[in-house]
């Protein structure tokens, strides 16, 4: 990364134009062309510095469901029970941790009645219980990560 992608992914973190032509709008005020900009962005990806770049929805708010998912599964069948889970469109951000509960994932779906249904056909796709753990409150933590 050079100073450029520095910049584009600290000033990014901050918030992004919302007008006709967003991207033109960011790269103007990191001082580059709206095309070096998308270049950048993609290469950015392509080289996973980063994994994703787009807007976060509250899926509650736009009158979706979304939970956090935890599993058991034993060491030998990871990658198969994985491979299952990830097959769900509703499913994202996948992680293997070290801990009793060692499958973690965030489940959305457009209604709490589909959520609950994906939980469902997972539990029974693999064999093994889904631990559903709604989000009870939010806290905004403003993270970020200077580069």
């Amino acid at each position: 990364m050079d100073a450029v992608d520095r910049a584009i992914i600290n000033a990014l973190q901050e918030g992004f134009p919302v007008c006709e032509r967003p991207y033109a709008a960011a790269a103007e005020q990191l001082g580059i062309t709206e095309d070096d900009l998308l270049q950048r962005l993609a290469a950015l990806r392509e080289q996973k510095t980063i994994t994703r770049f787009g807007p976060l929805f509250h899926a509650e708010r736009l009158g979706g469901a979304l939970s956090l998912v935890a599993m058991r599964i034993p060491a030998e069948d990871f990658d198969r029970v994985a491979a299952l889970v990830n097959a769900h469109a509703e499913v994202a951000h996948n992680y293997e941790r070290a801990h009793a509960f060692n499958m973690w994932f965030v489940l959305a779906t457009e209604t709490e009645e589909e959520l609950q249904a994906t939980l469902r056909a997972i539990e029974a796709e693999t064999g093994y219980p889904v631990y559903n753990m709604p989000k009870l409150e939010e806290y905004y933590l403003n993270l970020r990560f200077a580069v």
